[in-house]
């Protein structure tokens, strides 16, 4: 069934006139009379009692008049559904991030992007750099927020925020009565670093500062996460180098202090499929740029 023709159907219907419906359509009336009666032999029905005077609808034209506007607005819906989604206005993202970000740009980038795309869904996924790769190659992912950048052929990758690293350490060590630290300072501290796997990763980033600085770090322990991380400082396991951002998350047994005499600093990037061309994706990324050179100005 031609939907033009369920459309002519419609016309005649509401009008119960094929002049006027004719009119309605902006076509002539001979031809508005073949498409019904094409209709009609196509259904196997009369939809049309006609006479002289007037024409009424029969049972089975009453019957499909309901059907009909109810498809034909179905498809209406369905096209401008479309037209949104090609420009951008409506879908979903799944965004996967590490936790760290959270102190840092990532809630400003959101509630942008949120403002101007209140219909669009947005999905946060918690997940280190190796479960973002994995998500994103795997396709399960449209957006990572990762520390430092994936480094992989079929992904693209911007900085969006780079920031000094400090000192966590527990607040019962004595080193926290020291207003700045140096990494020689460090020297005969056990180390908690993050994330774990794959490596390289953030904590071989921690690692190669110690090691320019002549120190060897004896890691404690390597974890998921800074949640985690900062947990296990806050008890006394050992210290760690973190953003300078998480700074500002209260945690109770934990300190942070400034780290001196060594240029330390962390990016935060955002990545992407370099095959994913979806408006939703560059319309996020181009947020992430806006909110970054906002901030950093």
């Amino acid at each position: 069934m031609k939907f033009r023709r369920l459309h002519y159907f419609v016309a005649v219907a509401d009008e119960l006139h094929f002049g006027r419906a004719a009119a309605r359509l902006g076509i002539a009336q001979p031809p508005l009379s073949r498409q019904i009666k094409a209709l009609e032999e196509e259904l196997g029905a009369s939809l049309f009692n006609r006479s002289r005077s007037q024409i009424r609808l029969t049972d089975a034209g009453e019957i499909l008049r309901e059907r009909a506007r109810d498809i034909l607005d179905r498809v209406d819906s369905a096209e401008e559904a479309v037209r949104q989604a090609g420009a951008g206005t409506i879908g979903s993202l799944t965004i996967g991030f590490v936790s760290s970000a959270t102190y840092s740009v990532l809630p400003d980038i959101v509630h942008a992007f949120r403002a101007e795309n209140a219909d669009v869904e947005l999905t946060l996924v918690p997940m280190n750099n190796a479960g973002q790769r994995d998500a994103l190659i795997q396709r399960r992912m449209d957006i990572g927020i990762a520390r430092p950048r994936i480094d992989d052929d079929e992904l693209r990758h911007e900085t969006i925020n780079r920031e000094r690293l400090v000192v966590a350490l527990p607040a019962t060590d004595p080193l926290a009565q020291r207003s700045a630290l140096t990494v020689a300072d460090l020297a005969n501290r056990e180390f908690v670093l993050y994330p774990d796997k794959p490596r390289p990763t953030f904590a071989d980033h921690v690692i190669a500062i110690c090691r320019s600085c002549g120190v060897e770090p004896r890691v404690a322990q390597l974890v998921y996460d800074y949640q985690t991380a900062a947990g296990l400082v806050s008890v006394g396991v050992g210290v760690s180098l973190v953003p300078e951002s998480t700074a500002t998350g209260e945690r109770r047994g934990l300190v942070c202090r400034p780290l001196n005499g060594v240029k330390a600093e962390t990016e935060l990037s955002v990545n992407w499929r370099i095959d994913n061309r979806g408006p939703l994706v560059h319309r996020f990324v181009e947020t992430a740029r806006s909110v970054s050179r906002r901030l950093l100005a």
